[in-house]
């Protein structure tokens, strides 16, 4: 850490002073990781890999759990030492867009109730609306994620917040999946899941749907989490990178399909959440 502020033209003298450290002990303790590292220099080169591959968003945990995929017998303090003495540093968790604009249709129940609990895919989905901000304007991502294994089974990203989003949304999910009854599809008390076409859809297709209640994120935790991750690993302290809406939609096609093809969470017992579905589908 102190390193870091050093290239950044901060005097030893006073980050030294900050954080109550003797210059010694932090030339050998600089000395001591240098050391570490140099030590284990194909453990750290592979660790590097995995980070750099995964465009920095892996934490410790997430290293260790791919180096264990990949065959390594390794301790995840050995793992954390070693990422620290490299100074690789994965993302961590931001904001929400709020869709409510009070009773403009009806309130359904709230049938999940936090029992985010399944058995199974296509058991209960989940869906809302974030916000981005650029120079060239706003957009918006209307995702619908399954519960079982988190994977984000549709999506539609625009420029405005409004019902054609949510048709398309629903046209693919329902093309991509037409036999569903049962279901149980949850959200917060949006205006579009107010809607009398967003509720006559679900209705023709058998699902029982969900809402939070009103101005209680963690109803719908699961889906704040995905936001906050997707936000932190694709978008803040990117958003120079993406010069208009179309590179910012093609970044989006390609973090949703990494997001649900590579990489692996604790819920999914460190698989990709496509592959525990295909696995979960196969022990039914």
């Amino acid at each position: 850490m102190i390193q870091k502020f050093r290239e950044k033209g901060y005097q030893l003298k006073h980050l030294l002073k900050a954080m109550g450290m003797a210059k010694s002990t932090y030339y050998f303790e600089l000395q001591k990781t240098d050391d570490v590292v140099l030590r284990n220099k194909d453990l750290a080169d592979k660790i590097k890999d995995i980070f750099e591959k995964n465009k920095n968003r892996y934490g410790v945990r997430l290293v260790h759990k791919e180096l264990v995929n990949q065959g390594y017998k390794v301790n995840h303090k050995h793992v954390q030492r070693l990422m620290h003495g490299m100074e690789l540093l994965g993302k961590g968790l931001k904001e929400k867009y709020h869709s409510y604009k009070g009773k403009v249709g009806k309130i359904a129940d709230n049938i999940i109730n936090r029992d985010f609990g399944t058995t199974a895919s296509l058991q209960k989905w989940t869906t809302d609306v974030s916000q981005f901000n650029f120079s060239w304007g706003k957009c918006y991502l209307s995702p619908i994620l399954d519960m079982h294994s988190n994977e984000i089974i549709a999506y539609d990203l625009a420029l405005s917040p409004n019902m054609e989003q949510i048709k398309r949304m629903l046209n693919r999910v329902f093309e991509k999946f037409p036999k569903i009854e049962g279901l149980i599809f949850h959200s917060d008390q949006g205006w579009q899941y107010q809607h009398l076409y967003y509720r006559t859809m679900l209705e023709q297709h058998g699902i029982v749907q969900s809402m939070s209640r009103k101005g209680n994120c963690y109803d719908n935790c699961i889906m704040e989490t995905f936001f906050g991750r997707l936000k932190n690993e694709m978008y803040y302290g990117c958003e120079k990178e993406y010069a208009n809406f179309e590179s910012f939609a093609v970044a989006m096609e390609k973090y949703i399909d990494y997001y649900n093809n590579k990489r692996i969470q604790a819920k999914t017992k460190w698989m990709s959440l496509v592959k525990y579905r295909e696995v979960s589908m196969c022990s039914v």
